[in-house]
């Protein structure tokens, strides 16, 4: 058996369709987009283009969509930018508890050294957030509201237009992280209602290095970076053109393949769930049946530890996560479990399985077939493992 890649959620292979795309622009058509010659007018027409393949697939305007280095930045532009816009005159913040450390740490910081107030949004044990829930937290001093679309963790898919609804009754502009969900399943800011929307591109078999931000027209945030007038100012420096032309490039298959990739994955995740509880006793799922991701499977093996499990699968051959990529080698449970107050000896024994489009029913049966050696010998030698 070839080895199984199944940390789709971490990263993903670059397409070959989208190097392809990208392949000129890191060979002879190298222009800067904002030179007024030959070259950078080449430059500016893969990137203007880029921008409205982008926006059309998101249902934006091509002005409310600019360029980032990824997710991450996105966020905390996002973050950090609406804040230091409304400081003085709202400085409240809420963002969902199980959200990405790009926005967890850029708002804990602007609680901690700013002097913001700092509201965490709560999960339930399926790592869904209410309406009722914002509508007890959000004030009329809120600024922003942040809850993650499709978690990285868990998969939970967020009813994002009911919760930004909420925010907007208070006139609390909405971000929503779509860094895990764009591309997997549909993604409209107009339909969402969202003010702020993050996407990036290797999570979809496009570059690292390229990512999005979605700003609705009309509203104003402070830039994070000073320098140029790259991207309306809200990110200046030079251009990646590749990388925006393999993220459009990238966005643009995953779209046309989405509704079929759906179907696939949900298949075959549903075929591994039933297979995994059946073969394995005391599971626990940790990610939903319903509204999630498809390919992201989520589920403690109660007895064992998540990092035994995931370098005992690797030397099996199989790649798979014990969490969120970003945070791998941390010795505490995850906080998306822990906000879905799933007791920490369950946590520590989570792991991620994240599909993709090389997936296969064949790899799926080749897991299933050495994962329960290897749960059987790890709570063997568990001090706190108790057989039923």
């Amino acid at each position: 058996m070839e080895p199984i890649y199944l940390d789709h959620n971490a990263t993903t292979p670059v397409d070959s369709r989208v190097v392809e795309a990208m392949l000129p622009y890191l060979g002879e058509q190298f222009g800067n987009a904002s030179s007024v010659h030959q070259w950078g007018r080449d430059a500016k027409v893969a990137l203007e283009n880029s921008r409205e393949m982008i926006a059309s697939i998101i249902n934006c305007k091509p002005q409310e969509l600019f360029f980032t280095s990824g997710g991450t930045e996105s966020d905390n532009i996002a973050i950090l930018g609406t804040a230091t816009r409304f400081k003085g005159s709202k400085k409240h913040l809420i963002v969902g508890a199980a959200e990405h450390h790009a926005v967890l740490e850029p708002a804990e910081h602007l609680a901690e050294q700013e002097g913001f107030d700092l509201d965490l949004l709560p999960v339930d044990n399926e790592g869904f957030s209410s309406d009722d829930q914002l509508a007890a937290l959000v004030r009329d001093d809120t600024c922003l509201v942040s809850v993650m679309h499709g978690n990285n963790e868990s998969g939970a898919i967020q009813n994002i237009a009911g919760l930004s609804e909420v925010a907007h009754q208070k006139s609390a502009l909405f971000h929503t992280d779509a860094v895990q969900s764009i591309g997997k399943v549909k993604v409209d800011v107009v339909e969402m209602d969202v003010d702020l929307l993050s996407l990036t591109g290797h999570k979809i078999y496009g570059p690292k290095g390229c990512g999005g931000l979605f700003v609705r027209e009309g509203i104003k945030i402070a830039p994070l970076f000073y320098g140029g007038s790259h991207e309306k100012k809200r990110r200046p420096g030079t251009e990646n053109i590749a990388g925006a032309v393999g993220l459009a490039r990238a966005l643009e298959i995953a779209e046309q393949c989405r509704e079929e990739d759906f179907k696939r994955l949900s298949q075959l995740a549903d075929y591994f769930i039933d297979q995994l509880t059946e073969k394995i006793e005391d599971v626990r799922m940790n990610s939903p049946r319903k509204n999630r991701i498809p390919q992201t499977i989520n589920f403690s093996l109660i007895g064992t530890e998540g990092e035994s499990l995931v370098l005992s699968l690797d030397l099996k051959g199989v790649a798979v996560s014990s969490g969120s990529a970003c945070t791998s080698g941390a010795v505490e449970p995850s906080h998306v479990l822990t906000a879905m107050k799933i007791p920490a000896v369950e946590a520590q024994g989570a792991i991620r399985v994240s599909m993709g489009r090389s997936t296969n029913k064949d790899q799926i049966d080749y897991l299933l077939k050495e994962l329960p050696p290897i749960v059987e010998r790890l709570r063997e030698m568990s001090p706190i493992y108790n057989r039923k």
